[in-house]
């Protein structure tokens, strides 16, 4: 099925935001699934302009359409502006920075390699939108999602302190299957969920892979991700903590309990979830809330921000995936069987685009927010 990116060419006056020529953008990690995916979602960006893409030693030196023969994973060609590029390496802090007004991170390297790495790029002066997973509980890096908790971007200034730069900086992305359940505890948040019981059923482009790469997933289901059910509790209170002391403090509260399954599914993670509040609200109430929720980039009328941001779908069997999972470009979060349950107040089911919303097109909008707010300026 053909995806329905998001085409800024449809949307001038989300374009006539931009006030300022395009910043030039680096690709840490280009070569990648995430990496291809933010080389794709970037062309005719009308903030952001590629111009620099970096990967291992491997590839550096390639052109990027050399570098990613025989392994390009998506079903649309390599956009025509970046496959003369030549690559460089990543490990060339210093040349890619010096090129660049702020850098996309995807690589694949263990947690502390990815640290030292985005702390390096930092260091030159360069902010790094990571995709990764290694500064998620850094105290003074911001890990967010736009539309939920923007206000953790006021621990940038402590970071830069420590970091000795005025303009460096490392924000992250979560991880990408919470997206598919918290945005809609997130609009509950007043009615104090006490306790959330979720299980998450994940494609198989979240382990960076399709049905070429993993032929053994085909009619198959693995009831193990590796460390995702640790995250999948943990971050969700991260994103509900606050800022003190330039650090992120996380939430207490609810008390959450996950389990996550790969699913024989290309792309899109789904959710079923149960929850109990301190103060149950009606069914009304909740759907009043979905349907109404709007956040900071809804505010701005940023590039990539999904004018809907939480879908309902009143048919008992919506949302599905194949059809689903592209909702406005991607970027868009779908909900339906809303109902009371036995044992919890309420269940739900939930599905956002992993690749998209969950990952690239999420740190895009992070960047898209960081520049309307100021952090990401032209060198």
């Amino acid at each position: 099925m053909k995806k329905r990116l998001l085409n800024f060419q449809q949307f001038p006056e989300r374009m006539m935001v931009a006030m300022t020529a395009n910043l030039k953008v680096g690709i840490v990690g280009g070569t990648g699934m995430v990496g291809q995916r933010f080389v794709q979602l970037l062309d005719q960006h009308p903030w952001f302009e590629v111009t620099s893409i970096a990967a291992s030693s491997s590839s550096a030196g390639k052109t990027y359409e050399e570098a990613v023969q025989n392994r390009w994973k998506l079903s649309e060609s390599i956009p025509q502006a970046v496959r003369q590029i030549v690559v460089q390496n990543a490990a060339d802090v210093e040349k890619v920075a010096s090129e660049v007004d702020f850098v996309f991170c995807a690589v694949d390297m263990n947690k502390d390699e990815i640290k030292a790495l985005e702390e390096a790029y930092a260091k030159t002066g360069t902010p790094v939108v990571s995709n990764n997973s290694a500064h998620r509980w850094t105290p003074d890096v911001p890990m967010v999602v736009p539309e939920l908790n923007p206000q953790h971007l006021d621990v940038i200034a402590a970071q830069r302190k420590r970091l000795g730069t005025s303009t460096g900086f490392i924000a992250v992305k979560p991880n990408c299957s919470i997206q598919s359940y918290v945005p809609m505890l997130h609009a509950l948040l007043d009615f104090k969920p006490t306790k959330v019981l979720t299980s998450t059923y994940q494609a198989i482009s979240g382990a960076g892979k399709n049905f070429t790469d993993w032929p053994e997933m085909l009619d198959n289901i693995i009831p193990y991700i590796g460390g995702e059910e640790e995250k999948s509790e943990q971050e969700p209170l991260r994103i509900w903590g606050h800022v003190a002391d330039g650090q992120i403090v996380k939430a207490s509260a609810p008390l959450i309990s996950v389990q996550c399954i790969r699913v024989p599914v290309t792309d899109g993670h789904f959710a079923t979830v149960a929850v109990s509040f301190e103060n149950k609200p009606s069914k009304e109430a909740i759907l009043e809330r979905w349907q109404s929720f709007k956040g900071r980039p809804q505010e701005l009328e940023l590039p990539s921000a999904p004018k809907q941001f939480i879908t309902y779908f009143e048919e008992d069997n919506r949302p599905q995936t194949k059809l689903d999972r592209d909702i406005e470009g991607g970027m868009g979060i779908t909900a339906g069987r809303l109902r009371e349950d036995t044992l919890f107040d309420y269940k739900f089911v939930g599905l956002s685009h992993n690749t998209l919303r969950g990952a690239a097109g999420g740190a895009v909008l992070i960047a898209e927010l960081l520049k309307a707010e100021g952090y990401i300026q032209p060198k």
